[in-house]
């Protein structure tokens, strides 16, 4: 995968992908990156990216001409059409979903913004996804492209080591992740559950898989109403549930 970052801030981004699971998933070319600084691409004799609203209003909104030629010259020198990605308060909620979908992907443009916000005909005609990691609004769209960016390389083939962990991360089963225990297995007279010490691996998966929807019924209940459970799972839940209202 190659990844590509329009930001007027390329520094933020030196500690994300240069620590850590994504430097070790650069280093052994997982992906590539390039950032982009949408402010060489302006026309504007003063470098001016942003320009007052028409209609007027608050703040500073950001002008077409830079982004949209940033990423023509990027899609010229593309191979394939790439996702283009908006960061803004109003894009789709992002979830593991989302991010095993982007995960698929040759090519991702992310398109960080500042000040008020976009001329619309950005989001109209130059973005393929909008995507919000909340509801709520941050100093610009930098620090969203990261979490995005993380969660979708994380997926990657190679880029943890380990195969087994990432499809066994909370959300990636549709349920939240089971506790964890190592080392000392008693701790300050707190122990570690018997069935993990057992050795008896089957034993220990149906304890997790239950650990698993315990957990996301007492913290994540709308997780349940459409995910498919099995017989084995609904009894575990009835069973569960009775046993919290007696």
């Amino acid at each position: 995968m190659h990844i590509d970052v329009l930001t007027l801030f390329p520094e933020m981004f030196a500690g994300v992908f240069q620590s850590s699971i994504l430097q070790r998933a650069h280093e052994r070319s997982t992906f590539s990156y390039n950032l982009v600084n949408f402010r060489d691409y302006t026309q504007n004799k003063h470098s001016k990216v942003d320009d007052y609203p028409y209609g007027g209003g608050a703040g500073m909104v950001l002008t077409p001409q830079p982004i949209f030629d940033a990423v023509d010259d990027i899609t010229s020198k593309s191979s394939t059409k790439p996702r283009v990605v908006l960061m803004c308060p109003q894009g789709e909620p992002y979830n593991q979903k989302k991010a095993e979908e982007l995960a698929e992907e040759d090519h991702l443009v992310f398109i960080c913004g500042h000040y008020e916000g976009f001329d619309e005909r950005i989001r109209e005609h130059l973005v393929t996804d909008e995507i919000s990691i909340g509801d709520y609004v941050l100093t610009g769209g930098e620090l969203g492209a990261m979490v995005v960016m993380d969660s979708v390389i994380r997926l990657l083939p190679d880029a943890l080591g380990n195969q087994d962990s990432a499809p066994q991360d909370s959300f990636s089963t549709g349920l939240l992740e089971h506790p964890h225990y190592t080392r000392p297995a008693d701790f300050r007279g707190i122990k570690v559950p018997d069935v993990l010490l057992s050795g008896n691996h089957a034993k220990i998966s149906e304890w997790r898989r239950q650990q698993a929807l315990k957990r996301t019924y007492e913290r994540r209940r709308e997780m349940l109403t459409d995910k498919e459970l099995s017989e084995e799972d609904t009894n575990y839940l009835k069973q569960f549930k009775s046993e919290e209202n007696s």
